[in-house]
Order: C-alpha cells, then sequence, then structure tokens
C-alpha cells in the first residue's frame, strides 16, 4: 500500500514528506495505522549521523494507533485492537529469556539495521529500498510495520495517540527510577535535565514517595513546570556551583542521581553529589560517542558508589506500559501534562520547537 512517511535524504538533511510504499505484513509482523508518534532525542541524533542507521531511511521509534492488518502467526493483536509500539528484541537471547529485553544481545540488529532480519526492507520509493525497521517500526509515516513482539495492546480508556510517548522517551524515564535504580521512600533524589525523560523520572519518584526530589535545569519554564508536578526543589545550573546547590540541600548527600543529559561534565558533577552507598544512573544518548567522564576510584569502593547505566529504564514493554497507562488513569503519572500535540505535516517545525524547549515532548498526530 501507498504511505506518507518522513523521509531522511541523509545525514543532516530535514525530514521530507515522501509518498512511499509500504509491504504487506509478514508472518509475524502487524501493520499499525499510527495515531500518534514522538519525537525522542534518539530520533535528532539518527539523523545527525551521531547512531548508525541506512539513510536515505524512515525514523520514529515511539509510535501507537489501530492495528490495520496482521500476520498469519500473530495471535495477541487483531484488526481494530489499539496498540504501543516500543523497542525490538529477539525473544531467543539469554536477557529476553529473563525478560530483560532492554538488553537483548542483537538489540543494534533489531532496531538500528534498517531492515528485517531476512535483509528486506518493508519500505521502498521509486522502487528503491529504504531504511526502515527503525526500533522494529519507523512510525514517522501514517503507517508502520511493527512485529507482535514490540506491539503492546492497549486497554479502553487511554486515547492511542497519547501511549505513543510510552514505547521509549516516558518509559525510560520512569523505568529508571521504578526499575534500575529501584528509589525507596523516604530517599533523596536528583535528576539532570528536564525534558520528558528527566520529568518522567521526576513524576516516577514522585509515585516511589522519595523525600527530596531535586531536579537540575536551566530553563524556567521547566523548572516551574517540575515544581508544578512534584519536585521538592529545582536547580539553575548557571547560577553557581552545582555539586555546593545539591550538597545545601543534602548535606550528606543524594541516594539516587539520575543524569539524562549524557554530558560528561554533568555525570561527573552528579557522581560528586552521592552519598554513601549512593546510585548513579546514566542514560541518554551522547553528541560524541566517544565522550567519557571520570569518576575516583577511591571514592568508589570508600562511599560504595554504584555507577548504573541504564537502557529503555530497564522495562519489559509487555507489562511496562499498562502498568504506567493504570498509574495514569489513578491520577498518579499524569505525564499527559509534558505532552504537545502537533501534526505530521509540521515535523520540522516540531522539532525545532522541542530542541527550542518551548515544548517538552512533541506528539505527531495525523
Amino acid at each position: 500500500m501507498q504511505i506518507l512517511a518522513a523521509v531522511v535524504e541523509r545525514a543532516g538533511a530535514p525530514f521530507t514528506l515522501t509518498e512511499v510504499d509500504l509491504q504487506a505484513a509478514e508472518a509475524d509482523e502487524v501493520v499499525v495505522q499510527i495515531a500518534g508518534a514522538g519525537i525522542c532525542h534518539t530520533d535528532i541524533a539518527v539523523r545527525e549521523g551521531h547512531l548508525p542507521f541506512p539513510l536515505p531511511g524512515v525514523l520514529g521509534h515511539e509510535g501507537s494507533g489501530t492495528v490495520l492488518s496482521v500476520g498469519a502467526d500473530v495471535t495477541t493483536v487483531v484488526p481494530g485492537d489499539h496498540v504501543a509500539i516500543s523497542f525490538n528484541s529477539c525473544a531467543k537471547c539469554p536477557r529476553c529469556a529473563s525478560n530483560e529485553p532492554a538488553y537483548c544481545h542483537q538489540f543494534m540488529e533489531y532496531n538500528f539495521s534498517g531492515q528485517r532480519t531476512d535483509g528486506s526492507s518493508g519500505l521502498s520509493a521509486g522502487g528503491t529500498a529504504l531504511g526502515s525497521n527503525y526500533f522494529g517500526q519507523s512510525s514517522f509515516a501514517t503507517h508502520a510495520i511493527a512485529r507482535e513482539r514490540n506491539v503492546v495492546k492497549l486497554a479502553p480508556g487511554v486515547p492511542a495517540e497519547l501511549a505513543a510517548p510510552l514505547g521509549c522517551g516516558i518509559q525510560t524515564g520512569a523505568g529508571s527510577v521504578f526499575n534500575s535504580l529501584d528509589v525507596q521512600p523516604g530517599s533523596t533524589v536528583v535528576i539532570a535535565g528536564a525534558g520528558s525523560v528527566g520529568l518522567a523520572a521526576m513524576l516516577a519518584a514522585v509515585v516511589r514517595q522519595a523525600e527530596y526530589i531535586v531536579v537540575i535545569e536551566p530553563l524556567q519554564s521547566r523548572r516551574n513546570l517540575a515544581l508544578d508536578l512534584g519536585a521538592t526543589h529545582v536547580i539553575d545550573p548557571g547560577t553557581g556551583d552545582l555539586v555546593t546547590q545539591v550538597r545545601n540541600i543534602a548535606p550528606g548527600g543524594v541516594d539516587y542521581a539520575l543524569d539524562t543529559t549524557a554530558v560528561a561534565s554533568v555525570a561527573e558533577q552528579l557522581a560528586a553529589t552521592l552519598g554513601v552507598r549512593g546510585v548513579l544512573g546514566l542514560l541518554g544518548v551522547p553528541a560524541d560517542p566517544q565522550s567519557a567522564f571520570s569518576i575516583g576510584l577511591f571514592q568508589v569502593p570508600l562511599l560504595g558508589l554504584t555507577v548504573r547505566g541504564i537502557v529503555e529504564g530497564d522495562a519489559d514493554p509487555q507489562t511496562f506500559i499498562p502498568y504506567l497507562l493504570d498509574l495514569y488513569k489513578a491520577g498518579k503519572f499524569p505525564y499527559d501534562k509534558l505532552i504537545t500535540m502537533m501534526p505530521f505535516s509540521e515535523i520540522n517545525e516540531a522539532i525545532s520547537a522541542q530542541a527550542r524547549g518551548d515544548v517538552v515532548k512533541v506528539v505527531l498526530t495525523p
């Protein structure tokens, strides 16, 4: 079938709305009519050439919508079901077998290769194959091919488009607190960056009843939003030494620190805010993949610190996305306050608005 997709022709190029051909679903695949597609920093990193993906191609990895058709082997969803689409995984490796699909041994192949495992592409333009299957979906389009494994059936009561960012950004932030760091009630949490990932982490820290929730963010509007949504303290990093400002709030150091910026100097300062047995969580895509930060080898064993790398919030989307939606419906996880809906046709303008900080999280809608 012919669909409309936002194609990136080459690294650094804008998204171009293009009519492309979408193949029919293969045996384990699901064709989804897209109702919403979140814009994530990883999409921009790929567009700029910071992460590998074959171009020209179609990005987008926070899709949601209505199942249009399914392959012969699909049994968990049927046409008409509303679904969120998350990252893909192999289902066979030791990590997948342990319900840790975010650490699938073939994560890069299944999410960044730009093709099916048999080497084919589900998308083409003018007879030329496009990079597709991005995070098992390529959802910057009116329709996307996903796999049965990476679609999550939605229960009634939530608009399909609102579920879109749960597939990556919101899942990653919230999962970092719920799963990776396992933040405990009465603890102290500091979060660097109040984008959608950082604010989702903050919302999760509120659910976990952390006593002090400190958000570090240079934009006043986002600091205000953080306070409105439950942060106990906010810090403008431009007003003084970051470590001193955090230590003024938590003199003994914090229990958990989460960096969403992927800036080495920020991570180093967060490490210096940790107290005894503190945990530093690292996530995000750095502009320079070779960038590194240092933390004293004496400091780590002396204080019993843990440095934790985090992918997708250590989440299994099949169980975690429904959990987040249950919290949302109960009024405990108001992630909709982070979202601005914009038309798919305005994808480049939406990316610019998000980059400027005018909005926190854009979801593109038809």
